[in-house]
């Protein structure tokens, strides 16, 4: 039977090898909640941009007025034949090391949401 002083530390020896993981988890968490950031604002953008349209108002300028500062740099937006707006921004990395995740293209039609 061993004794009770020999297993004294060891909760702290496996917290510090578990964080490693729970940091990579978290990073992870916080990448994916980017990633959904940037979905919606690249969503809330395209409808912008086809409302614009609509009314005869230059889509491309307010869909990037409808983007966040860091996501209107780099995004690209095209206007459709029948109204419709799609845009397409860059996923930001939270770690630089971590891959770049791809990019999020939005498309909107003329009077959806009614």
């Amino acid at each position: 039977m061993p004794r009770r002083g020999a297993q004294r530390g060891q909760a702290t020896v496996e917290l510090v090898a578990l964080l490693p993981a729970l940091l990579l988890v978290a990073l992870v968490g916080w990448q994916l909640a980017v990633a959904a950031y940037a979905w919606t604002a690249a969503g809330g953008a395209a409808r912008a941009g086809a409302r614009a349209a609509e009314v005869g108002a230059p889509a491309r300028e307010a869909a990037l007025a409808a983007l966040p500062g860091r996501l209107a740099r780099g995004a690209r937006v095209e206007e459709g034949r029948d109204g419709g707006v799609r845009v397409r921004v860059e996923v930001p990395r939270v770690v630089p090391l971590l891959p770049r995740l791809p990019a999020i293209a939005v498309e909107a039609g003329a009077g959806e949401g009614r």
